[in-house]
């Protein structure tokens, strides 16, 4: 320990490590404090574990515990500067470690915030374990579809303290410091291990070449494509998508079906202005054309060792994994109600209409209810308040972020508790887009 070095963290007493110490003039890097703690096997000290959260037996934080107020409190500081702390983020990682450029898009406009965003977020949710551990199972296992490794993590906590320290200086401070280094050790030591356990089991990626390409508007199309490997996945789920044509820049795409016996797998991707990936889906893919797949991801799947009703709400492509939801249903030879609500701006846009009227006439349980209309966040809200009541029915919605939003409002309004509405993550839909 440097008597000359600034970082809590080293005066704390925390740069230890059973190998040789890495030594920069008397002044340690926060690389140093990150690599030292991934090596500690000991258990913390009195002090760290009183800084832990403090959880009630329900699973839930009962008050902040105190790093996570010195966390909140930087995040609500850089908050008005997000931009700023942003691009300084980036520089330092590509500046500091160039090795690391060749993992990333092209064009950084595409990407921009979505690491830091991630990390922000899992440090924000540092007292909820039910929140944080299949956030950080979910992010590590992802990007292991970007070769990320283990020796990556300390080189982006190095540059994550130092924009913190550059644009926090109201409440930065040693205790803050130190606080968010035990965060991030926690969050990236999470991370490596989901990607460690996956790695046993999955490939990082799989090849899929698309063998029909079927245009159903101008602006959409559905895609089926056949992978490489088995892909186990469960109807309501979610996967990444890249394409040949924009290396390194991935996408969310859901399944449009339940899993099927030819092991064929289908998305129905819209165009949207100034998407690189969603457009050269629609107007440039062909079969033959080989695209990539992360893992599949997200929670929005039907309990089957439940019988009660089921309320979907879709907008425009949305109506995907509802698909694949009354698939399932229909798979498992249940019987239980299905309403799916499919909303679109006009009649042109509900492009799955035939095949949603054709599962209904063919399983007396299901009841299929166009709705078309501008402001689909409001339209969609609005006619199930028409019907019901849904007391019994355990909800699922798909579709733009804004409507998810007034369609959870809504439901709560009506009687369905939030624990029984289901959802893909609205931090994830931004990646939809594009």
């Amino acid at each position: 320990m440097s008597r000359n070095c600034p970082h809590a963290a080293c005066t704390a007493g925390i740069l230890r490590s059973p190998g040789p110490r890495i030594r920069n003039r008397g002044v340690c890097r926060p690389t140093e404090i990150l690599e030292a703690r991934h090596r500690m096997d000991a258990p913390p000290t009195s002090s760290a574990r009183r800084k832990v959260a403090r959880i009630s037996t329900a699973g839930k934080a009962t008050e902040p515990s105190p790093d996570a107020v010195l966390i909140r409190r930087t995040l609500a500081e850089i908050g008005p500067v997000a931009d700023k702390v942003t691009s300084y983020f980036y520089a330092l990682v590509f500046t500091g470690h160039p090795e690391l450029r060749a993992m990333f898009p092209a064009a950084m406009d595409v990407q921009r915030d979505r690491l830091l965003k991630a990390l922000l977020t899992a440090a924000e949710h540092i007292d909820d374990p039910d929140v944080l551990l299949p956030y950080l199972r979910r992010l590590g296992t992802g990007h292991r579809k970007y070769g990320t490794l283990p020796q990556h993590y300390p080189a982006v906590g190095e540059a994550l303290i130092h924009a913190l320290t550059r644009y926090a200086e109201r409440s930065w401070g040693p205790e803050t410091e130190a606080a968010w280094v035990r965060a991030y050790t926690s969050i990236s030591q999470i991370m490596i291990d989901a990607a460690a356990e996956d790695e046993l089991k999955s490939p990082a990626w799989w090849h899929a070449e698309v063998v029909s390409h079927d245009l159903r508007t101008p602006d959409i199309a559905v895609l089926t494509v056949r992978p490489d490997q088995p892909y186990p996945f469960l109807a309501g789920q979610y996967t990444s998508l890249e394409t040949p044509w924009w290396p390194r820049v991935w996408r969310h795409y859901s399944f449009a079906s339940a899993p099927r016996q030819d092991g064929l797998l289908s998305f129905h991707v819209k165009a949207v202005p100034a998407g690189w990936v969603s457009n050269a889906l629609v107007r440039r893919a062909r079969p033959g054309d080989v695209l990539r797949l992360g893992p599949p991801a997200g929670s929005m799947v039907v309990d089957h060792s439940t019988d009660n009703g089921m309320l979907c709400l879709a907008g425009g492509t949305g109506i995907a994994p509802i698909k694949a939801l009354i698939e399932d249903v229909a798979g498992h030879g249940e019987r239980r109600p299905v309403e799916v609500f499919f909303g679109a701006r006009s009649d042109s846009d509900l492009y799955d209409k035939d095949t949603l009227l054709g599962l209904q006439r063919s399983h007396p349980w299901l009841s299929v209810r166009p709705v078309v209309g501008d402001g689909l966040a409001g339209q969609l809200p609005q006619a199930i308040g028409e019907h019901g009541p849904w007391n019994s029915y355990d909800a699922f919605i798909s579709g733009p972020p804004g409507m998810i939003r007034s369609g959870v409002d809504a439901l709560k309004r009506i009687g369905i508790p939030g624990e029984r509405i289901r959802h893909d993550a609205l931090e994830e839909l931004a990646g939809v887009a594009g």
